[in-house]
């Protein structure tokens, strides 16, 4: 059930790019649409962050209904907007829906392996003619590391994260959006 619900909640985000990417990029790529996506995201967040008797469906990914899984990943299509957040806009999308901020940062980061692997598989594909063989151990390299430092990094966010409010983070989207838009 978890993995289809991760393949359900992948699902919109692929329907979308597949669609809009191209207009996406051709249209929203500018500073002054990721300078106002970084306020209003920074004001979703304080607002979500303040909601009175948020109601908790959810308190485990593995509690979670395709349905849940599926509304998860429409909010992920949000950050197909250049200037949100991707784990921010499933997280906040996450609990605003119901789920518990660990099962909704949980639920984020599981999702966001098939959703980047596939971007970067994606744009690779896109981009290959710009590739050759000599390019593979420069890639082999900085995949190794990447994933290195990310094991370490994602660890101790995810405990973060799953205890910890997302205000200082919202007030420096807004902070950083009008420092861009100035």
């Amino acid at each position: 059930r978890f993995t289809l619900n991760v393949f359900i909640g992948f699902l919109p985000a692929v329907v979308l790019a597949l669609a809009f990417g191209k207009l996406i990029q051709a249209h929203l790529f500018t500073p002054m649409v990721v300078a106002t996506t970084f306020i209003l995201g920074g004001f979703v967040i304080l607002w979500a962050e303040r909601r009175p008797n948020a109601v908790v469906r959810v308190h485990s990914v593995d509690d979670m209904t395709p349905m849940d899984a599926l509304k998860v990943g429409l909010a992920q299509c949000l950050a197909m907007v250049p200037g949100t957040s991707r784990s921010g806009a499933t997280i906040i999308g996450g609990m605003l829906l119901g789920l518990s901020r660990k099962a909704a940062t949980d639920f984020s980061f599981f999702l966001a392996m098939p959703t980047l692997i596939g971007a970067g598989v994606y744009s690779l594909y896109k981009q290959r003619h710009l590739l050759s063989t000599a390019d593979i151990p420069l890639f082999a390299v900085g995949l190794l590391f990447s994933f290195i430092s990310a094991w370490f990094c994602v660890r101790w966010l995810l405990r973060y994260i799953s205890s910890n409010s997302f205000v200082p983070f919202a007030w420096y989207r807004i902070v950083f959006g009008i420092i861009v838009l100035v």
